[in-house]
């Protein structure tokens, strides 16, 4: 099966009627991988696939508004019977599984471990499932996160998570055939940059000589076809708005 992007969610920084917060599955070569689980987007996961037959998560970093919805994951688990084969394994931040065993009032998440299993992320951090290979580097955000990198086949898919401008993530993005790219913010304040602007994300897609650029996590300063027009003024290039129950093909 060739590679290909469900739109799940991308609203920043709470859902909205319609548009959960971050989220997509990715499938391909056999393997289902949800990226991302931010408020909704575990009902809208279902819509296109089930929960049970998913072959990993991975988790950009722990703001709520990419992770919350593993506890909805974990009720489906643990209590509605959609108990998976075998152990998901769950790329994470360190801290994922005590977060959500807080969740439970639990001290540790052993009891779900026939649902989840919890391998902590790190820069450079690879893994193959199927013929779906999984690279992950650091970026440039206010707690640890990190950007991902598919490779299936000859195709290419990266994602940004959240983060600033940063190195890593341009060279992550090196001939991408689809940039999935954050563009939260209007204008930087003042200090190290947390997110991107548009200009940012189609500068970030310049550089990293990438094929498609998909706009994704605005923010409620800017309309999503507001950032969607600058970004591709900055890449040179057209650049789409990334649309919850889209399905784009690579």
């Amino acid at each position: 099966m060739p590679l290909s992007l469900t739109v799940l969610g991308t609203a920043s920084p709470y859902p909205r009627p319609g548009r959960p917060c971050s989220g997509y599955l990715l499938r391909g070569a056999g393997a289902e991988v949800w990226v991302d689980a931010g408020p909704g987007t575990f009902a809208e996961l279902q819509r296109h696939t089930d929960p049970d037959r998913l072959t990993a998560i991975w988790i950009s970093h722990l703001h709520a508004d990419h992770s919350a919805d593993l506890l909805a994951a974990a009720y489906a688990f643990a209590f509605g019977g959609l108990l998976p084969p075998a152990p998901i394994p769950v790329y994470a931040p360190m801290d994922c599984a005590l977060r959500l065993a807080g969740f439970f009032g639990r001290a540790d998440i052993r009891f779900l471990n026939g649902a989840f299993d919890f391998r902590p992320l790190y820069d450079g951090h690879t893994v193959r499932h199927w013929n779906l290979r999984l690279t992950t580097r650091a970026v440039a955000h206010d707690t640890e996160a990190y950007a991902l990198r598919v490779e299936c086949q000859g195709t290419v898919f990266v994602y940004s998570g959240d983060t600033g401008p940063c190195d890593a993530l341009t060279e992550l993005a090196s001939g991408a055939d689809l940039f999935l790219c954050e563009a939260d913010l209007d204008r930087h304040g003042k200090g190290e940059p947390a997110h991107m602007t548009p200009e940012d994300a189609g500068e970030a897609a310049r550089k990293a000589g990438v094929r498609d650029l998909f706009v994704t996590h605005v923010g409620p300063s800017l309309t999503r076809e507001e950032a969607t027009a600058r970004a591709a003024a900055a890449f040179g290039g057209p650049a789409r708005t990334a649309r919850e129950g889209e399905t784009i093909p690579l």
